[in-house]
């Protein structure tokens, strides 16, 4: 198809009468048998509106996939409603399409067979949902590849039969959950212009998008509203309206400030946001939950240093848009690094730039040997659990402590795959800086000196 030219659609308004779908207070949690609980999102209002491209950003393990199945109705919130149309979405005929970030394509049907599928499930009579599905390949472009299979496909390709099978049952509102990730540069920039087309031309047959995506630019390109996720619980920290018309240019100075603006959001996840460029910005409430432990970024130490010696290149000091472009990087890639960095107090994040600390110039500038001790007291002074773990070590007569006790007092704070992460993280971090060994046998936490006497032990046991 035609690259869009004229993209301006009008906007409904955004009221909470008007919403398609409306969430009041939804939250996610997951009970414990402490009976304490993992909170994944916290309490929550969100509107899907009529002619509104609405996306949703935020860092891994925010909640975003989590926040579309609740919106979608394939996961009940644990407290909460979710409306469709002022009704309570488990009582209401609702009529909504997902695209997922995998294509999901049924590998043993054609194209057109794949396409037909919803339809024939809902059931269409064959001449309907084949007039029908035949018309939705033409409008993404895979007019005459309708006996193909999916294995005959290029990436992109199979993507818009993803459309194609999503739109061909005329949802009110079509969710994409990471629909461009999986895709090359080149393939997933002509079906983000293509699917505006789609909308501005009123080709779609839908009223509402809801975009979840890791993507900055991606968001700022395509929606009408953009929502940023906290983490750890999930929760809205700015919710505002992009005002840019369409089509968008990167390189203008409004889109830039969008771009570094939303950067910083991600960057400072305890700061307050500042107010979004332009109007129509809605305050976020923040969450005064106080957790015990931090969440470890999962960054290596090498990629810490690395990214360290990239910005005093740089004069100690470059925009984070621009360093994630100069590497190459997704947002997901990169904040995690920006994060540890912080943590450990060897960056800051000042307006979307990353500045490096007198302790990080000097980590940066060291030697291996002195950034391991120099890693070993950043670490011991920020992060509690590395904390906890030496001083347990140190006051243990034989130097050593179980792996479970710390996983069941992360347990209390994570779920149970994000705790391994964490613990995980820390057993990286801990034996790069000297702090401990980990004997992964036997799932134990050792001092160095502690597990060379083991070794030496057992070795005169033999």
């Amino acid at each position: 198809m035609p690259e869009a030219t004229v993209l301006n659609r009008p906007l409904y308004p955004s009221s909470a009468a008007d919403a398609i779908i409306r969430a009041e207070k939804i939250e996610k949690y997951y009970a414990q048998p402490s009976q304490s609980r993992i909170q994944v999102i916290s309490a929550t209002d969100l509107s899907i509106v009529p002619g509104e491209i609405l996306a949703l950003l935020g860092p891994s393990g925010s909640g975003k996939s989590t926040m579309l199945r609740m919106l979608s109705g394939l996961s009940t919130p644990s407290a909460g409603q979710v409306f469709w149309h002022g009704r309570p979405i488990s009582q209401a005929e609702i009529n909504v399409s997902i695209v997922f970030q995998s294509f999901a394509l049924f590998p043993w049907l054609t194209v057109l067979d794949n396409v037909e599928a919803p339809l024939q499930a809902r059931g269409v009579a064959p001449a309907v949902r084949r007039e029908r599905s035949l018309k939705m390949l033409d409008t993404v472009g895979l007019d005459g590849f309708e006996a193909a299979y999916p294995k005959e496909l290029s990436g992109g390709m199979r993507q818009r039969v993803g459309f194609a099978r999503a739109l061909v049952v005329e949802p009110e509102v079509l969710f994409m959950d990471e629909p461009f990730s999986a895709l090359d540069v080149l393939t997933a920039e002509n079906l983000r212009s293509e699917l505006l087309e789609l909308w501005a031309k009123k080709t779609m047959p839908t009223k509402a998008v809801f975009l979840v995506t890791h993507n900055i630019e991606e968001a700022v390109l395509l929606a009408d509203r953009i929502i940023v996720l906290g983490r750890n619980p999930g929760r809205i920290r700015t919710d505002f309206q992009v005002q840019l018309a369409q089509p968008r240019d990167r390189k203008s100075e409004a889109f830039t400030q969008l771009v570094d603006y939303i950067y910083k959001v991600l960057t400072r996840p305890d700061a307050e946001p500042d107010q979004a460029p332009g109007p129509q910005s809605i305050p976020a409430v923040r969450d005064q939950r106080q957790m015990r432990y931090q969440m470890l970024p999962h960054a290596r130490p090498g990629g810490i240093a690395g990214l360290l010696e990239l910005v005093l290149d740089k004069g100690g000091r470059d925009d984070i848009y621009r360093l994630a472009d100069d590497l190459a990087f997704e947002i997901d890639d990169l904040l995690p690094i920006v994060d540890a960095g912080q943590l450990l107090g060897y960056l800051k994040v000042e307006e979307g730039d990353a500045v490096i600390t007198p302790n990080g110039e000097e980590f940066a500038n060291s030697e291996i040997l002195r950034q391991k001790e120099l890693f070993r007291n950043a670490a011991v002074e920020n992060v509690l659990l590395l904390r906890q773990i030496r001083r347990a070590l140190d006051a243990k007569s034989d130097h050593t402590v179980p792996e479970e006790f710390f996983l069941d007092l992360l347990d209390e704070q994570f779920s149970e795959e994000e705790s391994q992460r964490q613990m995980e993280t820390a057993i990286t971090w801990g034996r790069y800086a000297e702090l401990f060994d980990f004997d992964s046998a036997r799932r134990r936490f050792v001092l160095p000196d502690a597990l060379d006497e083991d070794m030496a032990a057992d070795q005169e046991s033999k």
